[in-house]
């Protein structure tokens, strides 16, 4: 019995040991290559104010932004407003261009379609995904996938998810695929693409091998708040990477958002924010511990624009801070822009939001 003990005991001393969080020195691991894979993460809503609070909030812990090698700024402005909407913005992102607010993938004058960056790589071989914390038709996510003239045809943009072969996706909006107002259930169509459909945050019985893709439920409609106890962001992030890795040889986009760093600044909702961006500094976190284990991967954390106008101000207290939000609505104000990883040193800087787009076609070696 002694004998059968001893090896239990050193592989169950093994494991803790291995399952600790081991401290990572971002900043002193240098890389020569080009990436494989990206991972873009975007705070709606979150610019300078919005980081500057979360460091503020945390000055004995430092944020993991503080960790970024690579900092740089972009212009959120749409073609047709100084003042951006999340439609506009992400579909700078996912397309490189200027868009009138509210257009989701398609491009003035005539509404027609671009080509994201998630379509263009999945056609090319790579493993796409999104891991976002609104449901599937939100204007972000819809950005990466879909082409309609206004970001409110939420029905249509998720019959746009029929049209490619996104790898996975887990976030809200189930409802939006089976109790639709046409009677038509998309998941049995994205059943019969071969996709595994999960209607709830257990990762059982998933093909995290990489066998086939997936769509994860979170919500039937948009999922609830990192203030009220939502937490699977950071864990389904580091699930989706995971799997990504194994779906295809070619390397994997990620696009992640923390969608509710938005709602919370338009809410003018102080305690909403601070847990908003807890939780996406913890997925950040994941992405660059993925990062830095896999080596090929480069990391972006950006925000599509400011919202509620936030002012940082003094207090009675010479250490604490005062929020004040000036309006409801987004601002213009200037994103940062945190890169880290191959090719990281391309998004230094001050450029437009479109810019993005072409360093991640350049740090890939992908010309258009």
């Amino acid at each position: 019995m002694r004998i059968f003990l001893l090896p239990v005991v050193l592989l169950f001393t093994a494991c803790t040991i291995a399952n600790k969080t081991e401290k990572i020195d971002f900043k002193s691991i240098t890389f020569e290559n080009r990436p494989k894979n990206i991972i873009f993460l975007i705070g709606d809503g979150m610019a300078l104010s919005q980081m500057s609070a979360h460091v503020y909030w945390h000055p004995k812990s430092p944020s993991i932004f503080e960790s970024f090698p690579f900092i740089g700024f972009h212009k959120s402005y749409s073609f047709d407003d100084l003042v951006t909407d999340s439609a506009a913005g992400a579909t700078a992102f996912s397309c490189g261009e200027k868009t009138t607010n509210a257009a989701i993938g398609v491009l003035p004058p005539d509404n027609r379609p671009c080509t994201t960056i998630l379509e263009d790589l999945d056609k090319s071989g790579w493993a796409t995904g999104m891991v976002v914390t609104c449901s599937a038709p939100h204007a972000t996510p819809a950005a990466f996938i879909a082409h309609r003239e206004m970001r409110a045809q939420t029905d249509e943009i998720a019959y746009d998810y029929l049209h490619t072969d996104l790898d996975c996706f887990i976030g809200g909006g189930e409802e939006y695929f089976d109790m639709r107002a046409d009677k038509i259930n998309l998941l049995d169509t994205l059943k019969k693409k071969g996709y595994v459909i999960r209607k709830n945050l257990s990762y059982n019985k998933l093909p995290l091998d990489g066998s086939a893709p997936f769509m994860m439920f979170t919500d039937k409609r948009e999922p609830g708040t990192a203030s009220a106890g939502r937490d699977y962001l950071p864990k389904a992030t580091q699930v989706a990477c995971n799997y990504l890795s194994k779906r295809s040889p070619k390397g994997f986009f990620l696009m992640v958002e923390g969608s509710q760093i938005d709602w919370a600044c338009h809410a003018n909702d102080r305690s909403w924010l601070r847990a908003e961006m807890q939780d996406f500094d913890e997925t950040v976190r994941k992405a660059l511990e993925f990062a830095a284990n896999d080596k090929n991967t480069l990391v972006v954390v950006t925000g599509d624009h400011e919202c509620g106008g936030l002012a940082l101000t003094k207090t009675d207290a010479k250490m604490e801070f005062k929020s004040n939000f000036v309006v409801r609505m987004h601002t213009a104000a200037l994103v940062p822009v945190y890169a880290y990883g191959p090719q990281a040193q391309l998004f230094s800087g001050i450029y437009e939001n479109t810019a993005i787009y072409y360093k991640f076609r350049e740090a890939l070696n992908w010309s258009k």
